[in-house]
């Protein structure tokens, strides 16, 4: 299997990012790896830091018969062991770690003038400051107060007797009960009907008697007219 050193690369469109790989000759670029030596970032600003290198790895690879790439090759030859420019890279380095200093902006090129009854904002620089004297303060002295302790006098507690409440017991009064008599009912005697009958009598008396009488008289009427 022939082994091949060379750069495979990553991250994406516009921002590209490449790693040092031992891969087989017959894989992909972007294949399987037998094993990642270093990196190469293009997008760093100091040139000599864009490179990492693990040396150690890469002499053994070469020692077993691999082949580096033509990149792959100047890179080491910069930045591996015994390298022509390993004191600019660690120089490159050491100004990628220190913090980044924003320069200052400095006066405006062009100031607006200002609409009528208003006054013309003035240029930062041209205020001057004015020095204040810090007032020199006078440290007092405090004077520890004596606290003098107050003895606490301790109160005697009375005990309290309780005097127990005699309970007087309630004599329940028997209540009389007063019988009540009833009184007979009295029975009225009821009325005879006889009597009422006895009225009703001579009524039907009359009653035939008036007959008789018409019927007389009716009866002499006709012997009259006969006459």
């Amino acid at each position: 299997m022939a082994v091949r050193i060379r750069m495979k690369m990553m991250g994406r469109k516009h921002r590209p990012f490449f790693r040092i790989c031992a891969v087989d000759s017959r894989k992909a670029r972007d294949g399987r790896v037998l094993e990642e030596l270093g990196t190469y970032d293009p997008v760093v600003s100091e040139t000599d830091a864009r490179v990492q290198l693990n040396s150690e790895r890469i002499a053994y690879w070469i020692g077993v018969g691999a082949q580096p790439s033509q990149k792959v090759k100047t890179l080491i030859k910069k930045y591996g062991d015994g390298g022509t420019h390993l004191e600019q890279q660690r120089v490159a380095r050491e100004k990628l770690a220190l913090p980044k200093v924003v320069p200052d902006a400095g006066q405006p090129v062009y100031i607006p003038p200002a609409p009528d009854g208003e006054t013309a904002p003035e240029a930062p620089g041209a205020e001057t400051p004015v020095a204040e004297a810090p007032a020199a303060e006078t440290p007092v002295a405090e004077t520890p107060v004596a606290e003098t302790p107050v003895a606490e006098t301790p109160v005697a507690e009375t005990p309290v007797a309780e005097t127990p409440v005699a309970e007087t017991p309630v004599a329940e009064a028997p209540v009389a009960e007063t019988p009540v008599a009833e009184a007979p009912a009295a029975d009225a005697p009821a009325a005879d009907a006889p009597p009422a009958q006895a009225s009703e009598t001579p009524a039907a008396e009359s009653g035939e008697s008036t007959g008789d009488d018409t019927a007389s008289e009716s009866t002499e009427k006709a012997g009259s007219v006969t006459d």
